[in-house]
């Protein structure tokens, strides 16, 4: 096996020798077939055979997962539950059927973990901000409150990576983007280590967030559309990554800021008097070896996705773009790769969702893709929220959840050294080796929020609600007894169980 592996290499179904087993000797995955008898039990009455109905087919059938008719009976429901029913999402659906055949492999594991550096790169920046505020301050002569725009041009720039590269690699590919996010996040790390003075590194962590941004849009989707539906509990498990990035951050930071940087009693040079002491680039040089530090460690991810790993295009991307045969090829490497069978081929294909010559819905337009994607915000979708009064609530309380989420996060922990640093009046800084000590403690505690997570969302009596909003609850709790003590002891007591709380929950909330 080559070392270096070709990216853009494209793929047909004779490289994959071995994989192909006709559909009457497949070995259907359990949870699909076991999903649609139990379905069509309830539509027919408990005592009553799974059977297809003969309004959506035009015919009355026996189901069986192993024949033709019976694959066809599985889409039929599947399309009328998505609202979308053209010769694409009829192929897509098989896909995602012969995707859950041939289950959990070393593919998907593999992309677990080079999906999960998009995660950890995200919080790995986010953190990686929040660590070099004090530093920005006192270099560049900014006030402790002005260099926070440096978080705010930062986020400004996650929000516009956000919303481009979703819609974007349904248009460029997932492939391209999954990769391009982080190389985009490696490169502008490493250049805010030059950045000559603090519009310039405002900027440049601007530009590192529209890459940073696309990590969790692009990597959640690209792991979703390789997952099959029987372990959709991992997309909860991902989450892990999260906390790992901001460990890394805070070990990485502890290491470099307090021994590399200015004493505490020096201002910046530029609002110094000529001659006198101050602090300068050269002896403040912590927060510059830190950000290179993270730069290289995102670029180093980057490799690993791009030259060290084979991802495989999304096949629904090549069915959109009227690539077929190179979207079977997929799922067979993907079968290949787990030491599996697969049963799909392209006539299966056709059979279902029609030739691609005579269809003229079988691929997708950009104007389409784009369609389909804005359509998520219209009322025919969102309507159906608020069809009654319990779903209403519980929409609209999932709204609340995020939109708070989504405010106190940034306030909290995007200032939290300065927090950590800064007690409050008349009270004495906080040693600056302290503050990242605390900060890295915390860090720690917060790891194995997500694997609880992971675990008391199955949990019968508990669930996605009780672990949503015990987890909610404690975090503001611990957030409110943060504020009660100026003693440094205190603090990263409550910010490490607030952290550990927060991890949960957002493990439940992204999932």
């Amino acid at each position: 096996m080559p070392f270096f592996i070709n990216p853009f290499a494209k793929h047909d179904v004779s490289d994959f020798p071995g994989v192909l087993i006709p559909l009457q000797q497949a070995d259907r995955h359990a949870s699909v077939v076991s999903a649609f008898d139990k379905k069509m039990k309830l539509e027919g009455g408990a005592d009553s055979p799974p059977i297809y109905d003969e309004a959506k087919a035009g015919q009355h059938v026996d189901y069986s997962p192993t024949t033709l008719e019976g694959l066809r009976v599985e889409i039929e429901e599947d399309v009328g539950a998505s609202g979308h029913d053209t010769a694409y999402d009829r192929k897509s659906k098989v896909i995602n059927k012969a995707i859950q055949d041939i289950g959990m492999g070393r593919y998907q594991w593999q992309l677990f973990v080079l999906c999960g550096f998009g995660w950890l790169a995200d919080n790995l920046w986010l953190q990686g901000v929040a660590l070099t505020l004090p530093s920005l301050s006192q270099e560049f002569g900014v006030s402790e409150t002005r260099v926070r725009f440096t978080t705010c041009a930062t986020f400004l720039g996650l929000c516009i990576g956000a919303s481009i590269w979703g819609i974007a690699s349904d248009v460029i590919g997932r492939r391209l983007a999954f990769n391009a996010t982080l190389f985009l996040a490696g490169v502008f790390g490493l250049a805010v280590g030059g950045a000559p003075n603090w519009i310039g590194t405002a900027g440049l962590f601007a530009a590192l967030g529209t890459g940073v941004g696309g990590n969790l849009p692009v990597d959640g989707a690209l792991f979703l559309e390789f997952l099959p539906f029987a372990s959709g509990g991992l997309l909860t498990m991902l989450s892990v990554w999260w906390p790992v990035g901001q460990l890394i951050a805070s070990l990485i930071a502890w290491g470099f800021i307090p021994n590399y940087s200015c004493s505490a009693d020096l201002k910046s040079c530029n609002v110094s008097p000529r001659g006198a002491p101050c602090c300068n680039k050269a002896s403040n040089m912590g927060w510059r070896y830190f950000v290179i530090t993270l730069g290289a460690l995102t670029f180093c991810m980057f490799v690993c996705r791009f030259f060290l790993f084979h991802l495989f295009e999304s096949p629904k991307f090549l069915l959109s773009r009227g690539r077929q045969p190179e979207a079977v090829a997929t799922v067979h490497g993907i079968a290949y790769k787990n030491k599996r069978q697969t049963w799909l081929t392209v006539d299966i294909l056709n059979s279902i969702g029609g030739d691609p010559e005579l269809a003229d819905d079988a691929k997708l337009s950009t104007k389409e893709i784009v369609r389909r994607q804005l359509s998520k915000f219209s009322t025919e979708r969102i309507g159906p929220l608020f069809a009654s009064k319990r779903l209403g609530i519980n929409t609209c309380l999932i709204w609340f959840c995020w939109a708070t989420i989504g405010m106190g996060y940034p306030l909290f922990n995007a200032f939290l050294p300065q927090y950590l640093k800064n007690s409050g009046k008349g009270v004495p800084e906080t040693p600056t080796n302290i503050v990242y000590r605390n900060y890295a403690i915390t860090s720690i505690v917060g790891v194995p929020g997500s694997l609880i997570a992971y675990y008391t969302v199955d949990i019968k009596f508990l669930g996605r609600k009780g672990t949503m909003a015990i987890s909610t609850c404690l975090s503001g709790v611990f957030l409110y007894l943060f504020t009660l003590s100026s003693n440094p002891k205190f603090q990263v007591a409550f910010t490490s169980l607030e952290a550990f709380f927060q991890n949960i929950m957002y493990g439940v909330l992204y999932a």
